[in-house]
């Protein structure tokens, strides 16, 4: 497992959309954005799936994701491992979470699932010569 450093989490937590890439089982890429996300702990994400559908069933085809963050020249990648969880404590914390952000922004929303991303690798993506270094 990596840790995130305080300043990633900060960043992380900073802004508002993250790209979530995942693969089907043969390969081919999916890209998308995600807004419903919070730190665990150093080493764990949870991003909550009201929409996923090629995103869902990539998930459960691979489990290998990327989740990718910036804000400025300063950005990360982080390389994990997903489950799903649907049921249990931490989905229903999750879905009175998005059920409340729904509310506050006047539009309904449902989670279907909260995603948990083990982090097994961070890559810095600050242009220069460092971009793409393994930083854990």
């Amino acid at each position: 497992m990596a840790k995130m450093t305080d300043r990633m989490m900060e960043v992380f937590k900073k802004v508002p959309t993250a790209i979530l890439a995942t693969a089907t089982g043969d390969g081919a890429p999916n890209a998308v954005p995600i807004g419903a996300k919070k730190i665990i702990d150093a080493e764990t994400i949870l991003i909550s799936d009201q929409f996923f559908n090629k995103t869902l069933a990539n998930l459960k085809a691979n489990p290998k994701v990327a989740v990718t963050f910036w804000e400025g020249h300063e950005g990360y990648q982080l390389k994990g491992t997903a489950t799903i969880e649907t049921s249990g404590p931490r989905f229903e914390e999750t879905a009175k979470w998005i059920e409340d952000m729904g509310a506050k922004v006047g539009f309904p929303l449902k989670s279907k699932g909260a995603v948990i991303v083990k982090i097994d690798e961070i890559y810095g993506l600050a242009p220069g010569p460092g971009a793409g270094k393994k930083l854990a």
